[in-house]
């Protein structure tokens, strides 16, 4: 990986961490995880990220 695709990864992570915080401090905890699903789909696409939901992933 070159340093370039690393920035832009860090730069991903930081924004979806920040979603993840502002969720939590706005709903608190306790919810069903499909409601905090629903709110950071909806919060990255509005920061303008393209988001796939509950991709299916082989398992080996």
């Amino acid at each position: 990986m070159n340093k370039k695709d690393e920035s832009f990864e860090n730069y991903l992570a930081s924004i979806i961490v920040d979603c993840c915080y502002q969720i939590h401090v706005g709903l608190g905890p306790g919810l069903l995880e499909s409601v905090y699903e629903e709110v950071l789909f909806t919060e990255l696409v509005e920061r303008g990220l393209k988001v796939d939901r509950q991709k299916r992933l082989p398992v080996i």
